[in-house]
């Protein structure tokens, strides 16, 4: 949550309106958590580190590499140099990286996505936090988007990245949430506001003009970060309160219980999609796991003796196939229930013959 200048420190948003926020979380759809859909399947969050590094005192983006394992990257709001830290499994930065030609205006979110023509991993930071954009004449006139490309050993450097600068098709935009479809390599920029949305970047992204965001979707009410699912089946969408896991923009899949933080300002994914991260701003602020539902989780991949065995059985004219029995009861069941009858028939008439 940046200043309205980029410049100065972030203003703390007062207990009433965060107050009235949860009101509004409540009773507005896509923001209340149900209690049925967060019910987790293992034992449920727990704190993953703390943000050891005194230089990170406002992290307001999360976002695990693809290629470090156990690598998570941040990055501090506005008022702040152009770095990205490299944090570690254990909350110790492994690695500061400068981008030596980009401005750090208003940080306010970080994806991370893989180049599937290299294997490398890519890193998107969104310089989109925008206080005064109000949807019409005041607020940027665009925002930017800095892609840079993973270093391959976690060491100190200064990286160059490609700048891409963006403008809303319905006017200006305060933004905190950036994320990229790793099947489609598309970018997506979630609004902050109390009628958000989710707004889709052009397939093909331009370098020598500014790029268009065109509304696709709503947004919960103040998104303050979103991101993607490694295999792409899904997205989330963080607020202050609670997260949101979308099939596709407006598909709601679950809502999903946060753990109480002093701002929460980011979310990711685990590598794995089976969990989400997520972190605050402050200092030693702490980075949290929280299990996802199992109707929010990726779909298990075929395992090779399943995809390998021998197709099934042509399905008869009632969507059932030879092997599910008749009209879907399954075949061991329906031999018991024979089996049980038969047995009752002998025994009501060896009943009737002793008479």
């Amino acid at each position: 949550m940046g200043s309205a200048t980029g410049r100065t420190r972030t203003t703390r948003i007062p207990r009433t309106v965060l107050a009235l926020l949860a009101v509004a979380g409540a009773v507005l759809p896509g923001t209340a958590a149900r209690a049925d859909d967060a019910k987790r399947a293992d034992d449920g969050e727990r704190l993953l580190f703390r943000i050891r590094d005194e230089r990170v005192g406002e992290s307001s983006g999360l976002a695990v590499s693809p290629t470090h394992k156990g690598i998570v990257y941040t990055h501090n709001d506005s008022g702040n140099g152009p770095q990205v830290y490299a944090i570690g499994p254990d909350g110790r930065t492994r690695a500061t990286f400068t981008i030596g030609n980009a401005e750090a205006r208003d940080w306010e979110g970080i994806a991370a996505s893989t180049d599937r023509a290299t294997g490398r991993g890519v890193l998107w930071i969104a310089d989109i936090g925008d206080n005064l954009a109000d949807g019409g004449g005041r607020g940027w006139p665009d925002v930017s988007v800095y892609k840079v490309v993973e270093p391959r050993t976690m060491e100190d450097a200064t990286l160059r990245a490609v700048r891409y600068r963006f403008r809303y098709a319905d006017g200006p935009r305060n933004a905190e949430g950036v994320m990229v479809d790793p099947r489609t390599g598309r970018l997506y920029v979630v609004s902050k506001e109390f009628s958000g949305g989710v707004y889709a970047a052009p397939a093909k992204l331009r370098t020598d003009k500014v790029n268009v965001l065109r509304r696709v979707g709503p947004a919960p009410v103040m998104a303050t970060d979103a991101a993607y699912a490694p295999d792409g089946s899904s997205f989330v969408i963080r607020t202050y309160f609670s997260a949101s896991v979308y099939r596709s923009p407006g598909k709601l899949i679950a809502h999903v219980t946060m753990p109480p933080l002093r701002q929460a300002e980011s979310i990711a994914y685990t590598r794995d999609g089976t969990a989400l991260l997520t972190g605050s701003e402050g200092k030693d602020s702490p980075v949290y796991r929280v299990p996802l539902p199992a109707a929010a989780r990726p779909a298990p991949s075929p395992s090779p003796s399943r995809a390998s065995a021998r197709p099934r059985a042509v399905a008869a004219s009632n969507g059932a196939t030879a092997g599910d029995g008749v009209l879907g009861v399954p075949m061991p069941v329906l031999w018991v229930t024979v089996a049980l009858g038969a047995i009752g028939i002998i025994g009501f008439i060896a009943y009737r013959t002793g008479r």
